[in-house]
């Protein structure tokens, strides 16, 4: 695999339409949920792209956010895997290389995620825990978790 992590205006209108094409699948697509995807998010500053490529096709992207965009922490989201890669532990590669960018960017802070609810066990792996009750967000079960900094 190769990670890239890129600032909005770093990315090329390739990685740009791939990650959007990623995204757009996954969440609108195969989850048959219409949302607004492109949520003003992605161009701030303080918000980053991590891309992951396997022989040369985006397989897997989060979007990382400075603490005050989502959450008053830091915050990963827009995790996303293409089908072809799942069961093949590349989610849990994504989730860890998208908590040590977190880290290399801002230090070591807390993360907040708001996950959907049926991958909580796959988030508590990673460290994180459960600070919500469970809530709808575009009709999916969400919940909101946060992963401490290991200080």
């Amino acid at each position: 695999m190769q990670w890239i992590c890129k600032s909005f205006e770093q990315l090329s209108t390739l990685e740009l339409y791939q990650v959007l094409q990623l995204r757009v699948n996954v969440f609108v697509v195969e989850q048959t949920c219409p949302y607004p995807e492109l949520d003003g998010k992605d161009y701030l500053p303080g918000v980053y792209h991590l891309l992951g490529y396997q022989d040369g096709e985006l397989i897997a992207c989060t979007r990382l956010l400075a603490a005050g965009i989502s959450y008053d922490t830091v915050s990963i989201g827009r995790v996303a895997a293409h089908p072809s890669i799942r069961g093949q532990g590349l989610g849990h590669q994504l989730m860890q290389v998208s908590i040590e960018q977190c880290q290399q960017l801002w230090g070591e802070v807390d993360i907040t995620i708001g996950a959907q609810a049926h991958l909580e066990k796959y988030y508590r792996q990673h460290g994180f825990k459960s600070i919500s009750e469970e809530y709808l967000e575009d009709d999916i079960p969400h919940i909101d978790m946060i992963r401490h900094a290991s200080r």
